[in-house]
């Protein structure tokens, strides 16, 4: 079974996948997802080691690995920090549309609430969310389900001060971004990476794949109309179930259409 006392982190013992290996896997997703920013410092061989519930040759292997693959930097006094750059410019989008669609697909689907806790604010969620570490967040973790399969996990994270609507109850109805929009929130702009991954063993129990299987990989941080972030969600959905549809148009059809 997966171990680990970290929100979101865990290895597997039983995958045949060296642990140290699982590590870098994970790390290497949160760099190239955005998630941990070009610059930021990742965590120390012992905090890795009690983050995962490993050795600390473990923690130093999987930093190994990074560093030779330059994602990270390792120098003494200094730390290890994050040496990658996407080479990708992101798209511009309209973030009411966006809004739209999301509000859409979580009245469409069904959801069920399976974490809803209080957690220190950590990295790499500090970053995302512009908080000092040990601020308190709120975690929820939820499965989506379309016509009784499941479509995708959420993993989210809230400030407190705007997760006054979110009850078990309301969760399980009404769909998180309306729920900060109740608490006086105006979105005014979110910040997304679409990346790919693999299904280890919790995620292909919860999605309901073989492991190994494809998934897609969704990081996003919702912001207000002041630019200050109000949510962070790591989505992973089954790609057989959930697809993003991009329609892009040339400025002058869009001229034209108004």
């Amino acid at each position: 079974m997966s171990t680990g006392n970290h929100e979101g982190i865990a290895v597997d013992r039983q995958q045949a996948i060296p642990l140290y290996h699982q590590i870098f896997l994970q790390l290497r997703e949160e760099i190239t997802s955005g998630e941990r920013a070009f610059g930021s410092r990742l965590p120390t061989e012992q905090e890795l080691s009690a983050q995962f519930g490993v050795s600390r040759i473990t923690a130093r292997r999987a930093l190994d690995e990074l560093a030779a693959q330059d994602f990270v930097e390792r120098k003494r006094r200094v730390g290890t920090t994050v040496a990658f750059r996407s080479p990708a410019k992101p798209f511009q989008g309209d973030i009411d549309q966006a809004v739209e669609s999301l509000l859409n697909f979580g009245r469409s689907t069904k959801v069920k609430l399976l974490e809803m806790e209080r957690v220190p604010a950590r990295a790499p969620i500090d970053e995302a969310l512009r908080v000092e570490a040990g601020t308190p967040l709120l975690r929820v973790v939820r499965v989506r389900t379309f016509d009784r399969h499941p479509v995708g996990h959420f993993v989210s994270y809230i400030p407190v001060d705007v997760a006054g609507h979110m009850t078990r109850a309301n969760l399980k109805t009404t769909p998180m971004l309306a729920l900060i929009e109740r608490a006086g929130v105006r979105i005014g702009a979110a910040h997304q990476t679409i990346s790919a991954t693999l299904a280890d063993a919790a995620l292909s129990a919860v999605l309901q794949v073989d492991i190994g299987s494809p998934i897609l990989r969704v990081s996003r941080t919702v912001e207000d109309r002041q630019g200050q972030p109000v949510q962070h969600i790591l989505a992973q959905f089954r790609p057989d179930k959930y697809q993003i549809r991009l329609d892009l148009h040339s400025p002058a059809i869009d001229a034209q259409l108004l």
